[in-house]
């Protein structure tokens, strides 16, 4: 079998440049790109790379960097290592530690925006409000904050960590304090010498709840449901690893390669395999008895549900911060505010001067997918619904010439989304580079290709822990068709392998129509 790892497109020499990018000022282009995170930028990346410049990139933030530029919470870090949560193109030699923090992976992706040349294509603090597609001209017409623009091909690029989730927490609006949420974090409030409520023990709460407790006078962290939690193992690189990844990209390809193959070996916790769920378990419960002191809250700390039907996550020192004198477990949700105090499930009441809201995103379908009608005018959350499955993951039947990255079956429980996204854009920038040197005005996803598809997501489905009595109530599972639509149910390495086959063959294609003489 060839290597799954992404080849260095670096290796291609740029194609000549097929005419300039668009004006400052243009509201029209071939391509239109939204969301400046991994997903816009790295598509960006290869349409460059391939010659193409007539494309804009819209992005509501003023600066690359998707979610890494919203979450600035203390303690934000990725959970994935740096070397492979990197663009395989654009490997840097220089990360400062096995998990780079948040601000570090946004200082690396402004480089890429910069050192690719894309800034000249991107429209910063430009919201997309809404999409439709108008078959008399075989365009996407497109609403923003700051105008209309016009497009022959849409690429919906923002990605599921967009929209913060807010629970609806009766009485929380008349909260004397301060609300926060980690992904919308207001740096001028200080919770030092604070009571403290963390809301939720997901993937940020964990690096929120140590960090909180170091300054604040009391946190009180709200349990819904505990998390499976293994050792991180994150260390610094030495001056004398980056003078090696720098001068040889053999050591630097290495250290990508053995990290990827580290968490592909994950998946069959996914099949709920004997041998990887003992281990996996064994991991969990060995990190829990070594850093919690308190029985009590060691038990409380236990997960009762399969490992792997929730994201695992990594981390020692959420664990370490329940046994400083300042810091306490309510295992129960948090149900209701009154005033300055708040009441658990349970019944609990604590007072509280800043409640921190770490109850991720709204991943059921991305937020886009209400505003962006269709051929028939209809949405695609209407579309997805009713059981649509986008074929590939990204091309949906009645939207042409619309490609949805990083949406539908895509996320991982196991390695790198990067990894996920780089097959995505690579095979998209390919399949547009084809229609607009074939000239082609439209292009629809066939009807059994994308019947194929469909069949394929639910074959790879069936028996994984997800869509098996795992017992969490994952959010990876869409409640109104009871399918799994947030991750992607194989490995990462198959993945790859099925977005290779995308080509014109899949779709429906009409070229452009020659005037008559």
């Amino acid at each position: 079998m060839a290597s799954p790892l992404l080849k260095d497109v670096s290796e291609f020499p740029d194609q000549k440049a097929r005419g300039p990018a668009p004006e400052p000022t243009s509201r029209e282009a071939s391509v239109i790109v939204v969301g400046g995170g991994f997903s816009g930028l790295g598509l960006g990346v290869h349409l460059r790379r391939r010659g193409i410049r007539d494309f804009l990139i819209l992005d509501r933030n003023p600066q690359f960097g998707g979610c890494w530029w919203d979450n600035t919470y203390p303690g934000v870090a990725c959970d994935v290592p740096s070397h492979l949560y990197s663009f395989s193109f654009r490997q840097n030699p220089n990360w400062s530690r096995r998990f780079a923090p948040g601000a570090e992976i946004q200082d690396y992706l402004e480089t890429v925006a910069e050192e690719e040349e894309l800034n000249q294509h991107y429209r910063p603090s430009t919201n997309v409000t809404g999409a439709r597609w108008d078959a008399d001209t075989n365009q996407w017409h497109v609403k923003t904050d700051q105008g209309d623009y016009v497009c022959t091909y849409l690429i919906m690029a923002s990605g599921h960590l967009v929209d913060p989730k807010l629970p609806e927490i009766p009485g929380i609006e008349d909260f004397p304090g301060e609300v926060l949420h980690s992904a919308a974090w207001d740096h001028s409030v200080s919770v030092e010498g604070k009571r403290v409520a963390v809301i939720g023990t997901g993937a940020s709460a964990i690096q929120v709840t140590p960090e909180v407790a170091k300054v604040a006078e009391k946190v009180t962290v709200f349990q819904r449901t505990p998390a499976y939690l293994v050792p991180r193992h994150d260390t610094e690189y030495s001056a004398a690893q980056k003078r090696t990844f720098a001068r040889s990209t053999e050591a630097l390809a290495l250290e990508r390669a053995n990290l990827f193959w580290e968490n592909e070996q994950m998946y069959p916790l996914m099949r709920m395999t004997p041998s990887a769920r003992a281990m996996a378990l064994k991991m969990a419960n060995d990190l829990r008895d070594e850093l919690v002191d308190d029985p009590e809250i060691r038990a409380q700390l236990t997960p009762d549900y399969e490992p792997g039907c929730k994201r695992i996550l990594l981390a020692e020192d959420f664990y370490r911060a329940f046994n400083r004198d300042n810091v306490e477990l309510e295992d129960s949700a948090l149900e209701r505010v009154e005033g300055a105090t708040l009441i658990s499930a349970a019944g609990n009441e604590v007072e509280a001067d800043v409640i921190i809201l770490c109850t991720g995103f709204d991943v059921s379908e991305p937020k886009y997918a209400r505003v962006v009608f269709g051929e028939d005018g209809r949405s695609l959350s209407e579309h997805w619904g009713e059981g649509e499955t986008p074929g590939w993951t990204m091309f949906e039947r009645g939207f042409p010439n619309l490609v949805a990255v990083n949406a539908r079956n895509t996320g991982l429980g196991h390695n790198s989304l990067i990894y996920i996204i780089e097959s995505q854009v690579e095979s998209v920038a390919s399949l547009i580079d084809w229609a607009l040197r074939e000239k082609v005005e439209r292009l629809e996803i066939n009807d059994d290709a994308a019947d194929k598809w469909r069949q394929r997501i639910s074959e790879l489905s069936d028996n994984t822990v997800w869509t098996s009595d795992g017992g969490c109530g994952a959010w990876y599972i869409d409640e109104r068709t009871n399918e799994l639509t947030a991750l992607w149910p194989g490995y990462a390495w198959d993945f790859r392998r099925r977005m290779q086959e995308i080509g014109p063959e899949l779709f429906d294609a009409r070229p452009t129509a020659t005037p008559s003489a």
